[in-house]
């Protein structure tokens, strides 16, 4: 959520930064909204002071023997009490309009965001590694993983519908190995903590890190209230809601491994084949809480973390930066890691990494303080994945399969199942 008090002061940079996203402008509105707000306070602040002074005066009234004045205020300040109540519920409701109408707002881009409409728009930061060569024509996952008998589309879709997957044995290992990997990694090399949390939430921890109002259809919720995860991000996030740090615990690093629900509002006709685009999947998350100054530089950090995942797999990717117009609501710059798929032969999202300021910490009321500073300063929020596990299974799959359409096993995973090399249908 932005700051009323800035977008007072630079009206003209919000509506420049909403165009740069493709939205109307909103600055004037908010400011109407807010000075709608601010007179009505006066008004109320008027009416407060008017009863403490006329309760003043009954008692000077009745000592100075002057009951007939006493008996005015006293009425007076009874219909003072009521229309003060009034105005204190008008007030409600003018700062839940405001804060409503705020919420709907995106954050705003860096500068150095590349200025776009769409995916079309983002600029590749670099490539690393070749993609592999084979000398017979690669298959893509789903292929693979049902010739192989460990993965069933068809089954899952009778359990449950379409965009969920059954995995069996070796695969089912696979997976698990890869989640299991990226933790340690995380965990041993890169100074994360890892947490196990809670995967349904209330509405106030997405409306914390920005899901709700905006995107409800995009998840899941149950009948007592509560929402599935859309990402573990809400929930880590969420670790600091309502708090107030010590600036020299920061930055304070978390992750997790977790299933993800997602509706996937809005992508009929896309991916429906295999895993790319599941209702539930797993995914390793990272999660940054820094100060003001180094939440950029933690940007960068945060992505080579996501980025050594990769490397360590030996799978070939690139790095984009998301123009304005494809970066999320609650992103200030976002940097997309895309890996390749020999069987779709292109790359493909796998990662996304972006810093929101402190926009998120403005809605959920996470603060920290500096020595010596009387004013305590919101946190800055970091957040990305470390990474989606069932799209590295797709990776591995399709960048390791052999000619008679078993997958080798990375090396760096073959720990993490049982010293097995080879993944092949069974005798």
């Amino acid at each position: 959520m932005l700051d009323i008090k800035w977008i007072r002061d630079n009206p003209g940079k919000l509506d420049e930064a909403l165009a740069k996203r493709g939205a109307p402008p909103a600055a004037m509105d908010l400011i109407k909204l807010d000075e709608r707000r601010r007179d009505h306070l006066k008004v109320l602040q008027d009416l407060q002071n008017r009863r403490n002074d006329a309760s003043k005066e009954i008692g000077r009234a009745k000592g100075s023997g002057d009951n007939a004045r006493a008996e005015a205020l006293i009425e007076e300040v009874g219909a003072l009490k009521a229309e003060i109540q009034e105005g204190e519920e008008t007030e409600r409701r003018i700062d839940a309009e405001l804060e409503d109408t705020l919420a709907r707002i995106p954050n705003i881009p860096l500068a150095d965001v590349p200025v776009g409409e769409d995916e079309a728009d983002n600029v590749e930061a670099r490539r690393v590694g070749e993609p592999p060569q084979f000398d017979f024509e690669p298959k893509e996952h789903f292929d693979l993983g049902e010739a192989l008998g460990l993965m069933d589309f068809e089954q899952a879709a009778k359990i449950s519908g379409a965009r969920f997957t059954t995995l069996k044995g070796q695969m089912a290992r696979l997976e698990r190995a890869l989640g299991q990997f990226m933790l340690d990694l995380h965990t041993t090399e890169h100074g994360y903590s890892e947490m196990a949390v809670p995967l349904l939430v209330r509405d106030e921890a997405l409306f914390g890190t920005g899901q709700l109002p905006k995107f409800a259809e995009d998840l899941f919720h149950t009948n007592e209230g509560r929402w599935l995860i859309p990402t573990a991000e809400v929930s880590l996030t969420n670790l600091v809601r309502e708090r107030t740090l010590d600036a020299a615990d920061l930055p304070l690093r978390v992750t997790a491994l977790t299933p993800c629900f997602r509706s996937e509002a809005g992508a009929a006709g896309r991916d429906q084949r295999g895993m790319l685009r599941q209702h539930q999947f797993y995914k390793v998350e990272l999660v940054s809480i820094t100060d003001a100054e180094k939440s950029v530089e933690e940007l960068e950090r945060m992505t080579s973390c996501a980025e050594e995942v990769l490397k360590r797999l030996g799978l070939s990717y690139r790095v984009v930066t998301l123009c304005t117009g494809d970066m999320g609501f609650g992103a200030r710059k976002t940097y997309d890691i895309e890996v390749w798929l020999p069987g779709q032969d292109t790359y493909r999202e796998i990662s996304s990494c972006s810093v929101c300021g402190d926009f998120q910490a403005r809605r959920m009321g996470a603060r920290y303080r500096v020595t010596g500073e009387k004013a305590q300063r919101f946190v800055h929020t970091l957040n990305g994945s470390g990474v989606a596990v069932g799209r590295a299974l797709i990776a591995v799959m399709e960048n390791y399969q052999n000619a008679d359409g078993s997958i080798t096993v990375p090396e760096v995973l073959r720990p993490y199942m049982g010293g097995l090399e080879r993944i092949a249908v069974s005798a």
